[in-house]
């Protein structure tokens, strides 16, 4: 039997994602026979289902959360058990019920863990389907897509949104993964009949919930691999239909025929759709009317509808309806400013930054945090407050967010002020600044420990605009060069993960092969830390996470043991008697 640590994981994923390139090239041509055929290919050989394994049971971080039989956290044997084992022709077990509140929200989002075992198994059902309905997805779909992000939708909103004011629907899928008709939605998969069986066995699997097992014939469980792509697949015409609804001509313009002579041209509209929030820009209101009744009945089809206390129509520049200008969408603010023909010859600027709802629950994380912390070391805050800083600020760097930054580390200062000041409520205030804050590049108030550990500023990201990815563009063109570019210049790629890819000319340095688009990245430290290693780029190397592990793995006697991080398997000593 072939053992985990010996897995040649360049040569998998090599094999892999040959076949999810012939899938997408022979779906690109139209060729359902050839399609199906590579399909069926790549769910029996070993190398995808080695890496489906590898997903659930290391790489995803509901690794150790278990199903309804409790099975988690597999040792290395274990996995390669299920490897073998591994089929998509067996029914799907129950999915366990887990609530997880909603952010800012008295509501709570209802999760459905699968077994390891369906989880794996769906993971492989997306390696063969994800190639096949990237070339169908539309260009405006953005959520739970490969190399698709949040940064990508709000790129595309800025250019819809020139040349002239729009009226904007703004608009939110009422409970879009419970709802979801499971007749209609296996209808648009139309898969081959094995695929097809299965997906309808996990869709009606049922709910766990206080042991009871409760079925219906609606829903995508969320919690599982394939559910975000089901998902999608149940949304996908969306923009088809408001094409369909309002044909354009060459030049991007509804045509005459439809609308009438008499309204003048107008741009078409234009619906951007990240999972289950959307919105709708056209610059006449009667046609975005028109357009949202038209959703309403499509949506009505596959069992969905829209949420009335999340749908409004607003306008990108003037109040309407009682509204301000503009809109927020994915945690940016979205709004036109009128300025003087001396800024811009239309007369106004799309402004995008970051909402006032972020900026508040940012801070209130930050204010959280340092209250937590009352009593800690100063290095001990610091190294709380950095990742919460760095990764806001990267989020929100390719919008205006110069003077939020700004506003936000004036709001820090004052609130560590008192931090500090708290626990030296007899010395003075000079004492205290003298001891917290020092001088670094010119800025006499940083933040910072006697050993030069310092508060990360939200200034100190520089603001960098985001490119938008190409309309059809996938990851599975294998166009290598091109995504490996644009991985690079991701917003949320940190400085440090970025110098360290342009030193590896984007390579793992433990296996060589390019990363790619959903790859887990993580910096290792050559010489460890408690070994005397430090924090500089020469000490350190990006490698993906599961080479991470296997480089730590090597480090004791120079023998394969477990993960670092992984916990022990409550089956670990009965692999023989292990049974999925």
């Amino acid at each position: 039997m072939v053992e985990w640590n010996t897995i040649n994981w360049k040569q998998v994923e090599k094999a892999v994602f040959k076949l999810q390139k012939r899938i997408y090239q022979a779906s690109q041509r139209g060729d359902v026979k050839t399609v199906r055929k590579l399909q069926k290919m790549l769910m029996k050989s070993w190398s995808a289902r080695i890496i489906a394994v590898r997903q659930v049971s290391q790489l995803n971080r509901g690794k150790k959360t278990a199903g309804f039989d409790g099975i988690k956290c597999l040792n290395f044997k274990q996995r390669i058990k299920l490897a073998i084992e591994l089929k998509i022709i067996r029914e799907g077990k129950p999915v366990r019920r887990v609530l997880i509140p909603k952010a800012d929200k008295k509501e709570k989002r209802l999760l459905g863990i699968p077994t390891m075992y369906d989880r794996a198994a769906q993971a492989l059902a997306k390696l063969a389907l994800e190639p096949e309905w990237e070339t169908k997805f539309e260009a405006n779909s953005y959520g739970f897509r490969p190399a698709r992000s949040t940064h990508d939708a709000i790129e595309a909103i800025f250019t819809g949104l020139r040349g002239k004011p729009k009226y904007i629907l703004d608009a939110d899928i009422s409970k879009c993964f419970d709802k979801i008709n499971h007749t209609t939605l296996l209808k648009k998969i139309n898969t081959y009949p094995t695929m097809r069986r299965t997906i309808k066995s996990w869709l009606s699997s049922g709910v766990l919930d206080n042991s009871s097992i409760q079925t219906s014939g609606e829903g995508v469980p969320q919690g599982s691999p394939l559910s975000p792509l089901l998902a999608n697949i149940a949304l996908h015409g969306m923009e088809e239909t408001i094409k369909e609804l309002y044909p354009s001509d060459k030049a991007k313009y509804i045509k005459a025929s439809v609308i009438g002579k008499e309204k003048g041209r107008i741009s078409k509209p234009i619906l951007i759709r990240y999972a289950d929030d959307f919105v709708l820009m056209v610059e006449d209101l009667e046609i975005l009317e028109k357009c949202q009744t038209h959703l309403e009945k499509w949506l009505n089809q596959i069992g969905l509808k829209l949420k009335p206390e999340k749908t409004r129509v607003v306008h990108s520049l003037n109040c309407h309806n009682g509204y301000k200008p503009g809109f927020d969408f994915l945690g940016f603010n979205i709004r036109q400013h009128t300025v003087g023909k001396h800024s811009s010859k239309i007369g106004f600027q799309t402004i995008i930054k970051p909402s006032s709802k972020a900026v508040q629950k940012h801070y209130q994380h930050l204010s959280e945090t340092i209250q937590k912390l009352q009593s800690a070391k100063q290095a001990d805050l610091i190294k709380a407050l950095n990742p919460k800083i760095k990764g806001w600020s990267n989020y929100f760097r390719s919008v205006c967010s110069r003077k939020t930054f700004e506003k936000l580390d004036n709001l820090l200062w004052f609130r560590l002020q008192a931090w500090a000041n708290r626990r030296h409520s007899s010395k003075g205030k000079k004492w205290v600044c003298d001891k917290y804050w020092g001088t670094y590049k010119g800025n006499n108030w940083t933040f910072q420990t006697l050993d030069g550990l310092r508060l990360a500023d939200h200034q100190d990201t520089k603001i960098k605009r985001h490119i938008k990815i190409k309309d059809m563009s996938s990851p599975f063109d294998g166009r290598l060069i091109y995504w490996n570019q644009r991985m690079k210049k991701h917003p949320l790629m940190s400085n440090s993960k970025s110098k360290l890819w342009s030193r590896q000319s984007g390579r793992c340095a433990y296996c060589n092969l390019t990363f790619r688009e959903g790859d887990v990245m993580e910096i290792h430290h050559v010489i460890p830390k408690h070994q005397g290693g430090k924090d500089t780029y020469k000490n350190l190397e990006l490698l993906h996470r599961h080479c991470h592990d296997s480089v730590h793995s090597t480090r004791v006697k120079g023998l394969y043991t477990e993960e670092p991080d992984e916990g022990k398997s409550f089956m670990s000593g009965f692999e023989d008697e292990f049974k999925w």
